[in-house]
């Protein structure tokens, strides 16, 4: 059997939930229907928290916060369960009852509240928005066309986006959600005519969004689906002519719950026919508690997968350290993209990197994150000048233009989920496995000058998303292979990826065949000792993963393969029923330890 996430026991994890779920069934005996009567009154008035309540369905969950006297605030249809409000007493006695599963809801954010390092770009302030001048020069001499830095032009070329657009292919007919903090329209902007629907599911809420006091989802979705024309002609977006539907889940600074979360994911699931929603973006990520099947928020989204809607995790701005994809990026059945840059020198493709930001895999359960990666080093996009972000970073802000510069993995899932829509539009029979396998199998992966890998599977996926190969892709079973998400769902069966770590910290991919399982699978690319690499290297096409992704890959936890890490969850503890999220101290956390989403990384 599988021994370990790259982490702790599985035999003594598995040991210590049957022990657990014996002793709370024997437990549960005892519980009376109308227990909440007897309920002491000093407890009963204390400070009660929000859970989020799982059982078999989302009734059985309100009946047992029901009889023990919490409050249900909204169902949560999507993952069987409800959003409720207990007492420390209420939360015991639940705890108790058979067939629940109970989380204290976990505080998560968009952005982090402090300023970034000096912002490369703030030189060029007067430049662009006089627009006087054709070139300026940033802090480290070099040298940079200014109308380039402003409408960030180059990335729909490097991924493709401007060659399909110009041959009609923009997305049209394709609806992308974006939950995120809202979307503010400038006058004048062709957004209002492609939104579809809008909900504001914050504080429990389910009005229309009336803006983005925050920034950051209006700052995604213009990258992913702006309609307006840059200067250069081309469009400023990657699928200019989606249709959107934006889900609002944080609040003014970004702030919000994975109640909230679930609670968006629930909404669009729920919609999903109703309004065409075909792509799913999700920019924010929080880091893992646990393995993924036992995290509610990647339960949500594994549920929207399955529904048949394409979902885009950004895989976190927490690298270059190896392990540190976030949670939704963690699941391993949806596409996570991690980010590039250019450099600052948008046409010469030689010196792009990987962003230092940029997450990197493996998951705690051995699967290879990113899938792919996409650009997202200083990009521009739409902003009102008055929001949050603009305000706690005005050097990056161009109030003229209503633009606005940030870097991170953010950026470069809306990228991909622009691509994704342009390859529905061009094939709406793709199912969510297939546009997944088409993205990998036509990437580009970066190389060095020799014509090696310049960067691991770990590091950048398949590599650079290429648009236009993506859509006359005809590859077809390469990804998801071994996985069963519906088996995952049920709880009867979960999976690991072929990834492992040796006692010297390398990390491999390891050989699946019966014959030789667990030995390190020979080839480029499939080795890592968890360096970052710098230099000069190209995004090319036709290299090893067009041909066939032996590590993407999942395997049963049955399996008789071994890992041999002893790496553990950063937060040394596994979910189990009844256990809270906890802080970086090892302290039960609760909703009063926020974890940070989407960390503010410098322009790069």
């Amino acid at each position: 059997m599988w021994t370990n996430r790259l982490g702790s026991s599985r035999l003594l994890i598995a040991l210590a939930l049957t022990a657990s779920g014996a002793a709370s069934a024997a437990a549960s005996a005892a519980v009376p229907a109308a227990s909440h009567m007897a309920e002491p009154a000093a407890i009963r008035d204390g400070v009660s928290r929000r859970y989020i309540v799982e059982a078999s369905t989302t009734d059985a969950a309100r009946q047992s916060v029901a009889r023990v006297g919490g409050a249900v605030e909204r169902s949560l249809d999507i993952i069987h369960g409800v959003e409720a409000q207990l007492n420390p007493w209420q939360k015991t006695r639940l705890s108790k009852l058979p067939g629940v599963r109970l989380y204290e809801d976990r505080g998560v954010k968009t952005e982090g509240t402090t300023a970034p390092a000096t912002n490369p770009l703030s030189a060029l302030t007067s430049a662009i928005v006089s627009q006087a001048s054709s070139s300026a020069t940033l802090a480290d001499g070099k040298a940079v066309d200014v109308p380039t830095i402003l409408y960030q032009t180059d990335y729909t070329a490097q991924v493709g986006a401007s060659t399909l657009q110009a041959a009609g292919t923009t997305g049209k007919g394709v609806t992308i959600a974006v939950l995120d903090t809202g979307l503010w329209v400038a006058p004048g902007q062709t957004f209002s005519s492609r939104i579809l629907a809008s909900i504001d599911v914050t504080g429990g809420g389910s009005g229309p969004v009336t803006g983005d006091p925050d920034g950051h989802g209006t700052h995604v979705t213009s990258i992913a689906a702006g309609g307006a024309m840059n200067i250069a002609g081309g469009y400023f977006g990657i699928a200019p002519k989606s249709n959107l539907v934006i889900v609002r889940a944080f609040n003014s600074d970004g702030a919000g719950t994975y109640a909230n979360v679930i609670a968006g994911l629930n909404w669009i699931v729920a919609n999903k026919a109703k309004y065409n929603i075909r792509v799913l973006n999700l920019s924010f990520g929080a880091t893992p508690q646990s393995d993924y099947w036992n995290d509610p928020l990647d339960q949500a989204v594994m549920a929207a997968w399955k529904a048949g809607i394409v979902v885009v995790a950004a895989a976190g701005n927490d690298g270059p350290s190896p392990m540190t994809i976030d949670v939704p990026g963690n699941v391993p059945y949806i596409i996570t993209v991690g980010a590039i840059t250019d450099n600052y020198t948008p046409y010469v493709y030689t010196d792009d990197r990987l962003a230092s930001f940029s997450s990197t895999g493996p998951t705690y359960e051995g699967f290879v994150k990113p899938e792919v990666v996409a650009p997202g080093g200083h990009m521009v996009g739409s902003m009102q000048s008055t929001s949050y972000l603009a305000n706690i970073d005005p050097g990056s802000m161009n109030p003229t233009e209503s633009l606005f510069t940030m870097s991170g993995t953010s950026q470069a899932a809306a990228v991909t989920s622009g691509v994704v829509a342009l390859m529905l539009q061009a094939d709406p029979s793709l199912t969510p496995d297939n546009v997944k396998c088409q993205l990998m199998a036509s990437a580009r992966p970066a190389l060095t000058s020799a014509g090696a890998l310049a960067y691991s599977v770990f590091q950048q996926g398949a590599g650079l998303v290429n648009a236009v190969s993506a859509v006359n892709s005809s590859a077809t079973g390469c990804a998801n292979v071994g996985l069963n998400i519906s088996a995952d769902l049920a709880g009867t069966e979960h999976f690991g990826g072929p990834a492992n770590v040796d006692a010297n910290g390398n990390y491999y991919i390891m050989n699946m065949a019966a014959s030789s399982a667990g030995t390190p699978l020979s080839g480029a690319g499939l080795h890592w000792s968890s360096g970052y690499v710098t230099g000069a290297y190209t995004f090319t096409e036709g290299y090893l993963w067009s041909q066939g992704f032996v590590w993407a890959n999942g395997y049963p936890w049955s399996s008789s393969v071994n890992w041999t890490s002893s790496t553990a969850f950063s937060q040394g503890y596994l979910w189990r029923k009844d256990v809270p999220w906890w802080n970086t101290t090892g302290t039960a956390g609760g909703s009063t330890s926020p974890a940070s989403i989407e960390d503010w990384v410098p322009n790069q």
